[in-house]
């Protein structure tokens, strides 16, 4: 090929690549492009990051390193060269095959592997490349940290002493051990608390420190304390084939620095290794990272602004110091947001500006400046919940849906007082982070026996469940039948089996017999029957289902959420097809967050923690209880390193917000049974007064009503204090002067019309029972509730 030829080619190429991708900005296809070496992509918030990581694998699999090469294939005819001519006039894409001639060194799929943090973002990244690449896109390797773990231990768990059938347990396992840890070597669980421990092992894994180096490495004796703990826990979890969450990737990092034919094969596999949400990565998942990245392909995405989980391992010196890590990296920032408005944003960069520990990054947008940043000044708590029910009740009558809502708060304590007055409202609410399906006791009472069948060893299982129904298995027998097993070094199911064999367990041999036969039954259809169809039968078998019928209607719902399990398993074989296991089906269970079951389709206003909220984004973001020792938390001005973390927490709040922030802070609250004065948050002192437009108590009138009323007790017994606005008073009367009876036809501003068929005194109020047209049955307070009656 002669070179002039060449070189219009290699051109042609790079303008059909940009308008290929042309839906990216300037820097995002910068990123895409960058093929080779490490790579560092800074992401503020709403940038985009996940579209830039799909048209990144798009690009590997697709062209390879054909934007940067001066490589031109042979195979390239001039009926190709007129071909690309015409695409690159007309914006038209080309075939797979045309794509392929132009490619230099195209990646196949399967040696791609992309990292997220949630199953939720590894499925959606997985979709989104299924429908971008032609042609083995479903193909890449997407999953979370834990989830690629674990198909690697499945694979050699054995080189460690695992089985490869092992179990996942989840905290409520894991702190189970534990007490029956602190039961046997009398720890005071006052002194060292269950969750103590528990947090400490797990920071201990995050660091790669193994019990044995725990031990040696103690200063004090809670440390070593610990240490002992974690000793005999870690051989707990081995004698029952089960790793903790925690373990997934510790053991992982063992297993690849271990044993270097394992390490060698995926580092073949995975030729480049895209990871995402960085800046929340612990030492042990950099560690796996570095062992992962042997060809030295490596992207990492995150922002280090948004760094928020040091409490859960994370440290946010991994992405500061990826540079040095990986020399030759190359940095790119992605600083034009799409989500929010520049309003918004400034005072995102306003706040975030104030931290050291950072990179740098200014965002920007092209949404226009939108509507100023609304803080309430509250006099109390009881203000703050009323004023954010009275405000989404307006915008719902001006249009907005209720999912368009979030409320967000640094402390779970601060939601409840927030939901009575949406109780009252009668504004429909769900809580992210609450108590998840798969922690019903029902459930996990299912999945234990799941776990037992799939691996016998699992003693912890076991124990939760031999007696669950009754069948007169005590506890007393039951640590008889551990003491035996553990002497023995066997499962506990091989005790039980042989029953007969010990004296000590002569009184009890024919429940425990009783239990062998169920478990045998179980066995039997494990084998025989599909995964859905075994999870179907498994609580007539148990007899579980017959004992929830007998519990009447609470029962009945236990039984329901037990048919939706089922409904659960049968999903996920339809999905996995013909070879669906229970093992498979185990792991998606243990591996699901809280996120993954976040539901954006109900329409309710959403309530959660900043840190629950990041990933997300809405409307209409409220941040409550921004004050001195709430958010900051009194305990984290004492640090430096805390505040930093308390700040980029603030940071991630405000630009979950995409049209209309409301900040606000109250003048006195009561938390935790005491009530005091917090001053505001100096988070809001760090946005530019030109960015608010402040409402809410009046400072001189609260000063003067303060001056001569107020006192912690009388504040108290008021409940909402001397100092309510005019307003709220109003509102107030008028609701109480309305006379509602059954059989009315009222109307409700957001519900619509409905026939009220109850009416309840109730503490001063009147609960309402309404029969809506469009929205069923609901139940609202009169005196809050926006009703009025209808005149038929």
């Amino acid at each position: 090929m002669e070179e002039t030829i060449k070189q219009e080619v290699i051109q042609l190429r790079k303008e059909y690549m940009k308008k290929y991708f042309g839906r990216l900005n300037a820097v995002q296809q910068e990123a895409v492009f960058a093929v080779n070496g490490p790579l560092l992509i800074l992401a503020g918030a709403g940038s985009g990051k996940t579209t830039v990581l799909v048209n990144r694998i798009a690009n590997l699999v697709s062209f390879g390193n054909a934007f940067h090469s001066n490589e031109v294939s042979e195979n390239i005819t001039k009926e190709d060269i007129q071909e690309l001519t015409e695409a690159v006039k007309t914006g038209k894409k080309g075939s797979f095959n045309f794509q392929q001639k132009l490619s230099v060194r195209p990646v196949q799929p399967w040696q791609v592997l992309a990292i997220t943090f949630t199953n939720k973002a590894a499925g959606e990244l997985k979709s989104r490349l299924t429908s971008l690449i032609e042609q083995g896109g479903d193909e890449v390797a997407a999953s979370t940290f834990h989830s690629a773990c674990v198909r690697i231990l499945r694979k050699d768990a054995d080189r460690l002493g695992y089985p490869k059938n092992f179990t996942i347990y989840d905290s409520d396992d894991q702190q189970r051990i534990l007490k029956d840890i602190y039961k046997q070597k009398e720890v005071d669980d006052k002194y060292l608390p269950v969750r103590t421990a528990a947090s400490r092992i797990g920071h201990l894994k995050d660091r790669m420190i193994s019990p044995q180096e725990a031990t040696q490495q103690s200063e004090d004796h809670k440390e070593e304390l610990t240490a002992k703990i974690y000793v005999e826990y870690s051989k707990r979890l081995q004698a029952a084939g089960a790793f903790d969450f925690d373990d997934l990737i510790y053991f992982t990092v063992r297993l690849l620095e271990q044993n270097p034919d394992i390490q060698q094969y995926y580092q073949n596999r995975w030729k480049y290794v895209l990871v995402d949400e960085y800046q929340d990565t612990s030492h042990a998942q950099f560690r796996l990272v570095q062992l992962l990245t042997g060809h030295g392909n490596v992207c990492v995405v995150g922002d280090d602004d948004q760094s928020i989980y040091r409490f859960r391992g994370a440290t946010i010196e991994n992405i500061l110091s990826f540079e040095d890590t990986f020399p030759g990296a190359k940095t790119i920032r992605l600083e034009q947001n799409y989500r929010s408005s520049q309003t918004i944003l400034d005072a995102a960069n306003n706040v975030i500006a104030n931290n050291t520990g950072r990179k740098g990054k200014t965002l920007w947008t092209d949404n226009g400046a939108g509507e100023k940043i609304a803080v309430y000044k509250a006099d109390s708590e009881q203000d703050e919940a009323q004023h954010i029910a009275t405000t989404i009740t307006q915008n719902i009558i001006e249009g907005a849906k209720l999912q368009d809502h979030a409320v967000l708060y640094r402390m779970n304590a601060q939601s409840n007082i927030i939901e009575t007055y949406f109780a009252r409202a009668g504004i429909p609410y769900k809580i992210v982070g609450g108590l998840r399906f798969y922690d019903r006791k029902e459930i996990k009472d299912m999945i234990a026996y799941l776990s037992i069948v799939v691996n016998p060893q699992d003693d912890l299982r076991l124990r939760r469940i031999i007696n669950e129904p009754a069948r007169k298995i005590g506890t007393t027998t039951v640590d008889v039948v551990a003491d035996i097993a553990n002497g023995l070094g066997v499962p506990m199911l091989e005790v039980i089996a042989e029953a007969g064999n010990y004296p000590a367990l002569s009184r009890a041999e024919n429940a425990l017999t009783g239990f062998m036969s169920i478990y045998h039954n179980l066995q039997h259809a494990y084998e025989e029957l599909p995964a859905d169809e075994f999870v179907e039968q498994l609580p007539v078998i148990t007899g579980y289902e017959e004992m929830l019928r007998k519990e009447g209607e609470t029962g009945q719902t236990r039984l329901e959420n037990i048919q939706e399990l089922v409904s659960s398993v049968k999903t996920y074989v339809n999905q996995q097809g013909a070879d669906a296991g229970l093992e498979g089906f185990l792991e998606e269970v243990a591996l699901i967050s809280d996120l993954d079951s976040y539901d954006d389709d109900a329409d309710a206003v959403v309530m959660m923690t900043l840190h629950a909220a990041k990933g997300l984004e809405f409307e209409h973001v409220f941040m409550v209880g921004l004050e001195e020792g709430i958010f900051p938390g009194e305990m984290a001005r004492f640090s430096v390193e805390d505040i930093e973390e308390e700040r980029r927490l603030c940071y991630v709040g405000i630009t979950r917000a995409k049209k209309i922030l409301h900040i606000s802070h109250a003048d006195y609250r009561m938390l935790f049974g005491r009530t005091r004065r917090y001053p505001p948050s100096r988070f809001l002192d760090e946005i530019d007064t030109d960015l608010i437009e402040y409402s809410g108590v009046k400072k001189s009138y609260l000063s003067e009503q303060k001056q001569s009323s107020y006192n912690a007790e009388s504040y108290q017994k008021q409940g909402l204090g001397s100092a309510r606005t005019t307003i709220t008073h109003e509102k107030k009367e008028t609701a109480q002067a309305v006379a509602f009876n059954v059989g009315d036809l009222v109307e409700h501003k957001i519900f619509g019309k409905g026939v009220i068929q109850k009416i309840t005194p109730m503490a001063g109020d009147t609960l309402i029972e309404i029969d809506f047209e469009m929205a069923g049955t609901k139940k609202t307070m009169a005196n809050y509730a926006p009703l009025s009656l209808v005149q038929e």
